[in-house]
């Protein structure tokens, strides 16, 4: 029994090893198993199954789906190759057979494969609105099937087909969302997740007051009158004005020594006055027009602190302006701005945080990096972050053209508003040329070019948490401003929700009669 056993076992071994090496061997190519396929891999797709025996080609049997596809194989040489038609999305079986010598079965060989042209889908299902820029925000959403999910480059965990990621403040720019299906189909979704603005107790109604004029009571006695009137609810003092004068008693070291305060007034005592009448100040730092900064740094071989022509001159030393990219012109500004909110002035209103007017190839900035608007971004950002922990809020004062023309003077309004409480434009009528919005004579029509230019700003602040506080004209130029051309613009802010302004009159004197309590 044990030899018959034995015999039985060899013989069984001797007999397929002999079907091993004469039978049907199938070297197959397709797809790899349960693959998911996208519309190229579905157009590339092939099937191709190569035989040591190719005279059991004639012998094949091809089905897709159940359905016999056999005569649209190809036999070419030793192999049969089939390429489908195209095939709808879903879950295709393709199984090829050949009969076999010696053994009764067929060889076989099946794939199962699923087409997924479809881009995944990402739907927000929370966290783009309320917000706040203090605090930790968290974007919520679902995608349509199972994906690789990144936010910002980074990857994002599932939990089924939902996720969830948390910033610990909202970003200050979109947030882009890419998901990759299991075929390789990407979608990209970009978002803004949305802040609320920060409101002051009551909305900013403001007139500029150079320090010349707070420093004199013929000027100031106005203003004040309009505070106990109750027509204003803040005032905007100068901290750094358009001459490059600190006109309060400043203490920052590199104001001092380049000669450029010059105090007309004392800050902290300006600003216990005005908070005892229970109205905001605002104090404004004329940023990168600078012409004591800009000459001094000339003089003293710090050049690069200088915006320059194309071959290295000084550009326009009349003006003066101070290169943005230099961090120690962007560190001399922060410094006067810390210094006032630390005095007690709640807001910060930079104006002049541009590029010079001009063509942008007259003119160089030493040390930039990326484009004069990322530039002026960063500056912004940076201030933010420096006055955090001071509670004073940021503006900027910014072109009206801006917001249609943000390459004009290098100011994005979409990209800086993610880091201002308000954005400040200056749409004096008097400053806008014929054909603007669709207006023939803006400075006779103040009201009609205020609306649709405010209209432009308040679309482009959307959910950045910045609000819009227009820039008003309260000042002669080509046309007479009275109280009617006064009001038609606070109207016209006010039929967009912008109940907040701030009046200029370079001479500080204002139309009482075109405001109201």
């Amino acid at each position: 029994m044990l030899v018959l056993a034995g015999g039985a076992l060899v013989l069984g071994f001797g007999i397929g090893y002999a079907l091993r090496g004469s039978g049907l061997q199938l070297d197959t190519r397709g797809p790899a198993p349960d693959a998911h396929l996208n519309a190229a891999a579905a157009r590339a797709l092939l099937f191709t199954v190569q035989v040591n025996r190719p005279e059991s080609i004639p012998s094949a049997s091809v089905t897709l789906d159940g359905n016999d596809v056999t005569a649209d194989a190809d036999a070419a040489g030793d192999a049969l190759v089939y390429r489908p038609p195209r095939l709808p999305d879903g879950t295709h079986r393709l199984t090829v057979s050949m009969d076999q010598p010696i053994v009764p079965w067929p060889a076989r060989r099946t794939w199962v494969f699923t087409i997924d042209r479809r881009r995944p889908r990402i739907t927000i299902t929370g966290g783009l609105r309320g917000n706040y820029r203090d605090r930790p925000a968290t974007l919520r959403g679902i995608v349509s099937e199972p994906v690789a999910l990144t936010v910002d480059g980074r990857p994002v965990a599932l939990q089924g087909r939902r996720f969830s990621v948390t910033f610990a403040h909202p970003p200050g720019s979109l947030v882009m969302l890419r998901a990759t299906d299991l075929a390789g189909n990407r979608s990209g979704l970009r978002v803004r997740v949305g802040v609320v603005p920060r409101l002051p107790a009551r909305p900013v109604r403001a007139v500029h007051v150079s320090a010349a004029a707070w420093a004199d009571p013929a000027l100031r006695a106005p203003v004040l009158r309009m505070v106990r009137s109750g027509l204003l609810t803040a005032v905007q003092l100068d901290l750094k004005d358009e001459s490059g004068v600190v006109g309060y008693n400043s203490k920052v070291p590199l104001a001092r020594r380049i000669g450029a305060v010059r105090p007309e007034y004392d800050l902290r005592k300006a600003v216990r006055q005005l908070h005892g009448m229970g109205v905001r100040v605002i104090g404004r730092v004329v940023c990168f027009r600078d012409p004591i900064l800009s000459a001094w740094a000339w003089q003293h071989g710090r050049r690069d602190e200088v915006v320059q022509t194309p071959g290295g001159g000084e550009f326009n030393p009349a003006v003066g302006f101070t290169n943005f990219a230099n961090p120690a012109v962007d560190a001399y500004n922060i410094a006067i701005a810390r210094e006032a909110a630390k005095a007690g002035v709640d807001d910060i209103l930079y104006d002049y945080v541009r590029r010079p007017d001009g063509p942008i190839d007259s003119m160089r900035f030493p040390g930039i990096r990326g484009t004069p608007q990322d530039g002026v971004v960063r500056f912004v950002a940076r201030t933010a972050k420096a006055l955090e922990r001071t509670g004073a809020e940021l503006g900027a004062s910014v072109f009206g053209v801006a917001a249609s023309r943000p390459d004009e003077v290098a100011q994005n309004i979409q990209r800086m508003a993610p880091y201002l409480d308000y954005v400040a434009p200056l749409v004096y009528p008097s400053h806008w040329g014929p054909g603007e919005y669709g207006v023939p004579d803006p400075n006779a029509e103040p009201g009609l070019i205020v609306q649709r230019s405010l209209k432009d700003f308040k679309a482009q602040t959307a959910g950045t948490g910045a609000r819009v506080v227009p820039w008003l004209q309260d000042f002669d130029l080509g046309v007479h401003y009275g109280a009617p051309q006064v009001q038609a613009q606070i109207n016209a802010a006010r039929s967009l929700g912008i109940d907040e302004w701030i009046l200029w009159n370079a001479n500080v004197t204002y139309t009482t009669k075109g405001l109201r309590p």
